[in-house]
């Protein structure tokens, strides 16, 4: 059996290890941060550490007893853990890698219930250089491209539609749907658009297209 100094031991590399990858997510100003990664790998670490006791504890009695039962429900249970830190703004979805890590470093805290230390601080170290190297490989020199919608209010006028179909005619831009409410008496159009933009700069200078457009009196962007 696992004694309890040792079992304190795991806890404690538990909740270093669960506070290296919840810095960055705190520093990320994600929901899921510092204190929910500490615990969370410390839990985990506890499970594993109590499954495996339970199972050699009551060997005797139960020879066929299973030392993972207890740790097997700490991965379907992340689950829910997870889906909580996942959000969505508008036509985004926030909070993926989030969840992810949350997963991953559930794993890391029953390894460290089952004593594989060097494991553990390496997949540790190797989640954080993903979600920090990556990160700013991505922001330097990849650009992904933004889903959003814009609802725009503009005079009715002759050509109007044409001419904001055009501004998504330039290079990093591309129009996926438009719908057009018409008012007679005031004799104004609300344009709902879904588009999407490659990188910040192309979604500022559409932005910028739109309200050149004669006609525009507002628009929104979410």
């Amino acid at each position: 059996m696992i004694s309890e100094m040792e079992i304190l031991l795991r806890l404690l590399i538990a909740a270093g290890l669960g506070a290296i990858v919840g810095l960055e997510r705190e520093r990320s100003g994600q929901p899921a941060g510092l204190r929910t990664h500490i615990i969370l790998v410390v839990g985990a670490a506890l499970a594993m550490c109590l499954s495996i006791n339970l199972a050699m504890a009551f060997r005797p009695e139960v020879p066929n007893g299973d030392p993972a039962r207890l740790a097997a429900q700490v991965v379907s249970g992340i689950g829910f853990l997870g889906a909580g830190a996942i959000l969505r703004y508008g036509t985004s979805i926030k909070g993926l890698t989030t969840a992810t890590s949350l997963w991953t470093m559930a794993i890391v805290g029953l390894s460290l219930g089952m004593g594989y230390y060097l494991v553990a601080v390496i997949t540790t170290l190797l989640i954080l250089a993903v979600l920090v190297i990556l990160n700013i490989i991505e922001h330097r020199f990849l650009y992904t491209y933004t889903t959003f919608s814009i609802q725009i209010s503009v005079e009715d006028r002759a050509g109007v539609v044409d001419d904001i179909r055009k501004t998504f005619n330039e290079p990093g831009r591309t129009l996926i749907s438009i719908s057009v409410e018409r008012s007679l008496s005031h004799k104004r159009m609300k344009l709902d658009i879904m588009a999407k933009a490659k990188g910040k700069q192309a979604l500022e200078d559409l932005m910028a297209s739109i309200a050149t457009i004669p006609g525009v009196r507002a628009y929104k962007v979410s």
